[in-house]
């Protein structure tokens, strides 16, 4: 097909792990294909009376840390000329992310293709959209009630999973039990002093073979990372140090795709990433998932040239119009 113009918002790309970063095997497919790659920040968005336009950088990019990408041009460009773009900027989801997922969509009448539809984005949180399935889920509460969630932890003694609403990268994730005597301040402080709702979930044992990051693209799963936490911490998050290995999906892993499958196309969700402890979803990831690249290594798949597939799709159907 003719070349297009994808663009890319996302984190700094001098800060990118070429061995690791789901977003720069997306960037090196496309460019594999003979498009043209864009790169932008978040804070390089701007309205200029009409519609969003951003500062972009034209680039080439290469597997090589520390020179891994080479500027061609740099000049501003009205966001409808692109034809996809790839919303990949990482967490934390603060007021700058939400007001940037709203610039986006100010395009005029020739907006490009997102992968991931900002609006969907925005409904999606991504620990508090699997409660929409609880039937999938470990035991949940959500709350800022210190008494209740003491509670809570005192009636699950094989432990208590604590997390912020709106962590990433296993950043404030604790495991709590009714006997340890630092639970309560542990509580105290993630919540602020009653201040900020928390998630308690009840422990899943399996958690200590690894949690399963599943990928899927346009609702099917694609490839899989198990993420294996060390010996010494609970977590198996990679930034938090958990190690890749190999992952089966099962029957249960399958369902529970096929369950998340209408929901996330509804909303435009076309490459998310889930979490599964055992037989049990506990994330559905949505801002820019990884585990492409280590999923690519083990299984012997290529799924960022699914992805790609979908994106020439997506701008053949916006170019028709």
């Amino acid at each position: 097909m003719a070349a297009l113009t994808i663009g890319f918002l996302m984190d700094p790309l001098e800060m990118v792990r070429v061995n690791h970063d789901s977003t720069f095997e997306l960037m090196r497919e496309a460019q594999r294909r003979g498009h043209r790659v864009r790169y932008f920040e978040q804070g390089w968005l701007r309205f200029n009376g009409t519609q969003t336009e951003a500062r972009m950088r034209h680039v080439t990019v290469r597997p090589e840390q520390g020179r891994h990408f080479d500027i061609l041009d740099e000049g501003v460009h009205p966001l409808s000329s692109l034809d996809v773009l790839f919303m990949r900027k990482d967490p934390p989801v603060d007021v700058d992310f939400l007001h940037a997922t709203q610039l986006v969509e100010l395009c005029g009448d020739r907006p490009p293709a997102f992968i991931n539809d900002p609006a969907g984005i925005r409904g999606a949180n991504e620990k508090l959209f699997a409660l929409r399935y609880p039937d999938l889920m470990p035991d949940t509460r959500i709350s800022r009630d210190v008494p209740m969630l003491m509670d809570y932890i005192a009636h699950n003694p094989r432990g208590t999973i604590l997390k912020p609403v709106d962590g990433f990268g296993g950043r404030g994730v604790l495991f709590a039990t009714p006997t340890d005597r630092n639970t309560r301040s542990a509580v105290e402080l993630l919540t602020r002093e009653g201040r900020e709702a928390i998630i308690a979930q009840a422990y899943v044992p399996e958690s200590r073979l690894g949690d399963k990051r599943i990928i899927l693209v346009d609702g099917e799963p694609m490839g899989a990372v198990l993420r294996v936490p060390p010996e010494d911490d609970h977590r198996g998050n990679m930034a938090a140090g958990g190690a890749p290995q190999k992952a089966v999906l099962t029957p249960r892993d399958r369902e529970i795709c096929e369950r998340l499958k209408p929901e996330l196309l509804r909303r435009g969700l076309l490459l998310v990433g889930i979490d599964v402890l055992g037989d049990y979803l506990t994330e559905v990831n949505v801002t820019s998932p990884t585990g492409i690249y280590e999923a690519n290594q083990l299984d012997g798949v290529c799924i960022e040239a699914k992805v790609l597939d979908l994106a020439e799709r997506l701008a053949a159907e916006r170019n028709a119009r």
